[in-house]
C-alpha cells in the first residue's frame, strides 16, 4: 500500500505540498529550529511554539475569550512535539489536543531523544500518529507526509 513512498516518491509530496501546515513544538530552541527548516525543505508551512502551553493558545485551547481558534485549527495539518518539555509535556499535549472535539482529527506526532518502549506504546495508544527518534530526518518528513496521504485516501 505504501508503494514508492519510502523512497522519498515525489507523487507523494507533491499531492500534499500545498496544503500541509505543521506545528512544531519544542522548548530547545536548536532542536525547534531544526525541525522547523526541515519541514520548510520538505516545502510544509510551518508555525513553531517553544512550548505545550503555547501550542494550545496558538490552537485556541489556551485562553477561552481566543476567537479565532477555528481559524487556526483549519489551518493545521499536523502536529509534530517534543515529548520532554517543562510545564507541559507533549504526551500532554497530546492529550489535550485529542481531548478536543475541534481538533482530535489532527494527527500529532511526537519525538524524543531517547528511545523508551513503554513510552512509545503509551503515546501510541493514547492517539499519536507516530512516535520519531530525534533528530528529525528529511527522510523521516517525507516518509511522514506519505503516511497522512495514504490515511486521508
Amino acid at each position: 500500500m505504501n508503494k514508492g513512498c519510502g523512497s522519498g516518491s515525489d507523487s507523494c509530496l507533491s499531492s500534499m505540498e500545498e496544503e500541509l501546515h505543521v506545528l512544531a513544538v519544542d522548548d530547545n530552541l536548536i532542536d525547534r529550529k531544526l525541525v522547523e527548516r526541515i519541514l520548510k525543505i520538505s516545502s510544509c508551512k510551518v508555525t513553531t511554539a517553544e512550548n505545550g502551553l503555547r501550542a494550545l493558545e496558538y490552537l485556541g485551547l489556551g485562553d477561552p475569550q481566543q476567537t479565532d481558534s477555528l481559524t487556526n485549527v483549519m489551518k493545521v495539518n499536523l502536529i509534530i512535539t517534543d515529548y520532554c518539555m517543562p510545564g507541559m509535556t507533549g504526551f500532554e499535549l497530546l492529550k489535550k489536543v485529542k481531548e478536543s472535539s475541534n481538533l482530535k482529527e489532527v494527527p500529532v506526532v511526537i519525538l524524543s531523544s531517547e528511545n523508551i518502549p513503554t513510552r512509545i506504546n503509551k503515546c501510541l495508544a493514547s492517539g499519536a500518529q507516530m512516535f520519531m527518534q530525534k533528530p528529525l530526518k528529511l527522510s523521516d518528513v517525507e516518509k511522514l507526509k506519505c503516511h497522512l496521504l495514504n490515511c486521508r485516501s
